[in-house]
């Protein structure tokens, strides 16, 4: 399965309506709805904001809607493009500006299709590769270098808490873990603890 890189935009015109599609990545159901929620706000005066979205490692958490359009027209078109497309954890969105000229059924499912299929074009797509949630206690003169080591690795920080110690919520790919807290424990001689999801608290040396 491939990924999105980054958010991708494209717009096409189908007599006089255009059709703004919006590429985003989202890994959970609730973020694809308060996106929707979002891009709705953004743009009050569209004739339809329609859906879809495709998320998890197996691309079995699926949605869409047609917001308005008729039923099938819209956001099940767009859905089956991401679907047939080999892409997770991607929502996107249509918004239309309706030009005075109805499309009818047929020219609905072929106008959201295509603006489906211009934006996926335009996406730099990655490998999707599984990663490893963690919490990591660090002590304050160690956190400086283990900020430097997160980034050198790719790790995503999702959250710190600054306390007696600064505690790092972040994530990482399946594989780097063991290394990195070996780098971790040389860093902070072995004062460092990590967490990773719901398995024991062990020492940054990779002790399990």
């Amino acid at each position: 399965m491939q990924t999105l890189v980054a958010p991708a935009a494209a717009e096409i015109v189908i007599r006089n309506s255009r059709f703004i599609a919006e590429a985003f990545v989202v890994e959970e159901a609730e973020s694809a709805r308060e996106l929707l929620r979002a891009q709705k706000e953004l743009r009050p005066d569209a004739t339809h904001v329609v859906h879809a979205f495709v998320i998890g490692a197996n691309a079995n958490v699926l949605g869409c809607s047609d917001d308005g359009e008729p039923p099938g027209t819209a956001g099940r078109p767009a859905l089956e493009v991401l679907k047939g497309s080999g892409i997770t954890n991607i929502m996107v969105t249509i918004t239309r500006y309706f030009g005075g000229v109805k499309l009818g059924v047929g020219g609905l499912v072929k106008a959201y299709t295509e603006a489906t299929q211009e934006v996926l074009a335009k996406a730099e797509t990655q490998e999707l590769t599984e990663q490893t949630e963690f919490t990591l206690q660090v002590p304050y003169p160690c956190y400086e270098p283990v900020r430097r080591l997160l980034a050198e690795v790719g790790a995503e920080v999702t959250a710190e808490t600054f306390a007696d110690d600064v505690n790092i919520q972040g994530r990482m790919r399946d594989g780097e873990l063991d290394d990195f807290a070996r780098k971790v424990a040389d860093l902070s001689n072995g004062k460092a603890k990590l967490t990773v999801n719901d398995e024991d608290e062990e020492n940054a040396d990779g002790g399990r």
